[in-house]
């Protein structure tokens, strides 16, 4: 956070005396690089992120306490709805969140959103047992929406800040969801299956995230004021259409979705139905997503050397093989090894979503529109893959089915990525 140049401009007087401009008055092209309001709009995109998505990820926590405690009357699949459902809408509310960031109004949405987020979660706590549509309408919807319309201007505002490290700060504010996706559960499995209860522990839980949410709107301030000169809707998505690395690249984001979120989901119950002990099962998910909180801090670092296509397509590879090595999850060890090593790649390629986007969006004033139709397409993998996964799994829990689906899906992403390379690669080659 060393000083940073700006640009000046000449007085009208004689003595032409140059005075600096500040980060919000500078031109779009501009970027200061860091400086206190960079840093503080980057660590608020951080703690959004905590409180968004890392709440989301930390689905399994609920899969598992609902299956066995609190909505006994319904499958493993319908539960699955919830969270599936969440990060539905967590994605396909970029749509209205990218077009809203694209011109300018990003306090506003973190403002709202917050609010949205906060008062979903203590709705949550008011549900009663085995009343399904409580839990759907205030964690599956209220929650999903709040989480989708956060997503994107949390993520893109930075963009407006730095231009050289873009990646890395990048990088940084996506592992706020890991990071939340390791305290989450500790806090909900402990609460939860202890004295609190549900209702209280939800309300503890919501308590928390109402504290972050609101350093992160008093944190979170774009450079530029609201526009009306950025891209229309259908004007982006025309261009989007006629980008093949851009079709390749949603194309693999959307069909590895539908594999991603099957150890999110349920690494937690498989390890509880296998014998293992209740602790540890607890804290299955905990092992996974410490590891993919590394795996995105290190992202960062992995794609200023190696590319953000490079490191995306590998971790999509080795996200792959991982799927399918849960057909012999037994022990305590297999899902420790399985539990590090895919949560390393998660964090790996959930860090990227918004680096590779920025990468493929050539023309920064329709970088939120693009993100909007990329994560909507997204969305989609989010909806059916866990459903799916639960319907395969069936009341008996067969685990190798889920294993051989989620591994399939994942290998037709990862080609996509390798197909996006092969395009990007041939385009710098003609350009040069």
């Amino acid at each position: 956070m060393g000083h940073i140049d700006l640009p000046v401009i000449t007085t009208g007087g004689q003595d032409h005396s140059k005075l600096p401009l500040s980060p919000e008055e500078c031109p779009p092209d501009y970027f200061p690089e860091g400086g206190f309001r960079a840093w503080a709009t980057a660590f608020g995109g951080f703690l959004v992120q905590f409180c968004t998505y890392g709440y989301t990820i930390s689905f399994g926590v609920y899969q598992d306490f609902y299956g066995r405690t609190y909505l006994t009357n319904q499958s493993p699949s319908t539960i699955a709805w919830i969270g599936s459902v969440n990060a539905f809408l967590f994605e396909i509310c970029g749509l209205i969140s990218g077009q809203l960031y694209d011109r300018g109004y990003v306090r506003q949405l973190v403002i709202g959103a917050s609010l949205l987020q906060v008062i979903s979660l203590f709705m949550l706590s008011l549900a009663k047992p085995d009343q399904y549509y409580q839990v759907f309408l205030s964690q599956g919807i209220g929650s999903g929406c709040a989480a989708g319309l956060l997503y994107i201007p949390s993520m893109a505002v930075v963009s407006q800040y730095f231009h050289k490290r873009r990646e890395l700060v990048m990088t940084f504010v996506a592992s706020g969801a890991y990071l939340g996706a390791v305290v989450h559960p500790i806090m909900l499995n402990n609460t939860l299956n202890g004295r609190l209860g549900f209702a209280n522990g939800v309300r503890a839980s919501a308590a928390l995230i109402s504290g972050l949410l609101f350093i992160a709107c008093l944190l979170i301030k774009p450079r530029f004021p609201p526009s009306k000169a950025s891209t229309t809707f259908l004007a982006s998505a025309k261009k989007c259409a006629h980008d093949p690395p851009y079709i390749y690249g949603t194309a693999g984001l959307t069909i590895f979705a539908v594999g991603f979120y099957y150890p999110l989901f349920y690494l937690q119950l498989d390890s509880a139905t296998h014998g293992l002990s209740k602790t540890f099962s607890f804290y299955s998910l905990v092992i996974m997503n410490t590891s993919s909180f590394v795996g995105q801090l290190t992202s960062g670092l992995l794609a200023e050397c190696f590319g953000v296509p490079g490191v995306l397509t590998v971790a999509t590879f080795a996200g792959t093989v991982l799927l399918f090595s849960l057909i012999g999850l037994r022990t305590l060890a297999s899902v420790v090894v399985i539990g590090i090593l895919y949560g390393y790649s998660a964090g790996i390629f959930q860090a990227l979503w918004a680096p590779i986007l920025a990468v493929l969006s050539p023309d920064p004033s329709d970088l939120g529109a693009r993100m909007g139709i990329s994560y909507a397409f997204m969305a989609l993998g989010g909806l059916i893959g866990p459903p799916i996964s639960g319907a395969l799994l069936t009341g008996d829990y067969i685990w190798w089915r889920g294993a051989v689906f989620n591994g399939i899906m994942a290998a037709i992403g990862c080609s996509c990525f390798i197909a996006m390379q092969i395009v990007l690669r041939h385009r710098d080659n003609v350009s040069q």
